[in-house]
């Protein structure tokens, strides 16, 4: 190396193997959910109008310990990765189950890390998280993309008080803890507010996905309390959604295997001119292809689980990377499984229909696959296309 220059450090070389303790984790989560969130299950709990099943969570959440895997042994939490988080995230993806993982121990557990957690405002509610005594979400629209975070649309006088919307907000009628990004007097800031709050106010939307509940939040002179102020909160929201975006690709992962395998099930055992329907040549190269979409998904998520895991700088890349592809994998995944069961695929009581509407809704979360396109090109120094 010659004089006056320096080296650059290498991203660490990603591993996308499970380890024995992932797989370990894995086969715990699996059977809890196969004897609590069956399809019938599923179902059940939809048609009984509520946010989340909430036994299920705490089984998960405080059983399993899974709520607190990504935080530090210190504040109360198991001092895990985004590995350990993307294994959960696919056993509920593979379950639809309706537990708000992705929002609470991921999502809003991250923008607590990314503010002071020496400071008992931050402290606390973290422990509260990993304990799973609440949950918590980040209130913006579930729509919104890492690197296009728009100005709060929450204002925050000096005393804390918070006056604005917050739409379309994933799992908020499950929480108790409401993470508020907001325009503070002295710039942008993060404020923590008690869903029962005064001042707050909660409208349910019909969403898509039903297992996925979406609120509108309005905040009326309600009372927040500060956790980080200007780059440091702005950063900790953006980690946080980068995060919850990556590790989307695992759920996304989850319902793509479940409906390829529900697909090769399905046709095995269906008879038609007294053959297997899956023995048909054509069905044949449908499913061998959607293997192949599913097993690259795998790739893609768990590079991105992997560079979120090691804080590889190339974290940004990884993220868009599976989101632009993860997404649509599951999408397709979820339309096949739908046509190949032919009638009885498109009734209420196959559960064919919850794959396809999560697949579809998580389409958009947290940016469509175009805006993570547009990203990927963006980090890597591509141009855009050009115009028609």
């Amino acid at each position: 190396m010659t004089a006056g220059t320096r080296s650059v450090p290498a991203a660490p070389e990603p591993d996308l193997r499970y380890s024995e303790e992932e797989d370990a984790l894995r086969a715990s989560v699996r059977a809890l959910l196969a004897d609590r969130s069956d399809p019938a299950t599923v179902l059940a709990g939809l048609e009984a109008d509520t946010p989340c099943d909430t036994g299920l969570w705490q089984a998960l959440a405080t059983g399993i310990g899974a709520a607190g895997l990504l935080v530090p042994e210190a504040l109360g939490g198991a001092g895990a990765s985004a590995r350990e988080a993307a294994v959960v995230l696919e056993e509920l993806g593979r379950s639809v189950a309706r537990v708000p993982y992705l929002t609470s121990a991921v999502i809003a557990v991250t923008a607590l890390l990314g503010c002071d957690h020496g400071r008992e405002e931050v402290a606390a509610p973290l422990a509260a998280l990993a304990e799973g005594r609440t949950v918590g979400v980040l209130a913006v629209p579930f729509t919104t993309a890492p690197g296009r975070v728009p100005d709060p649309a929450v204002r925050a006088e000096r005393g804390g008080t918070l006056t604005g919307r917050a739409t379309s907000v994933a799992d908020a009628a499950a929480a108790g803890l409401l993470l508020v990004p907001a325009q503070g007097p002295d710039g942008p800031a993060l404020y923590a507010v008690e869903a029962t709050a005064d001042g707050v106010r909660a409208a349910a939307v019909t969403p898509l996905d039903l297992t996925r509940p979406l609120t509108h939040l309005t905040f009326d002179g309600a009372r927040g309390r500060l956790l980080a102020t200007g780059d440091r909160a702005r950063t900790a929201v953006e980690r946080a959604l980068l995060t919850g975006a990556g590790l989307l690709a695992s759920e996304q992962l989850g319902v793509a295997e479940w409906c390829l395998a529900e697909a090769v099930r399905y046709t095995t055992r269906r008879t038609q001119f007294g053959r297997p329907v899956g023995s048909f040549q054509a069905l044949k190269h449908r499913m061998a292809a959607l293997w192949l979409e599913v097993t690259s998904a795998r790739a893609a998520a768990r590079y991105a689980a992997d560079a979120l895991a090691t804080d590889s700088p190339d974290a940004p890349v990884a993220v868009a990377v599976a989101q632009a592809y993860c997404a649509p994998v599951a999408v397709r995944a979820a339309e096949e499984c739908v046509q190949l069961h032919g009638g009885i695929g498109m009734t209420w009581e196959h559960p064919a229909h919850l794959f396809l509407k999560r697949a579809k809704s998580e389409e958009l979360a947290l940016g469509s696959p175009g805006r993570h396109r547009e990203a990927l090109a963006g980090l890597v120094d591509l141009a855009p296309p050009p115009s028609a």
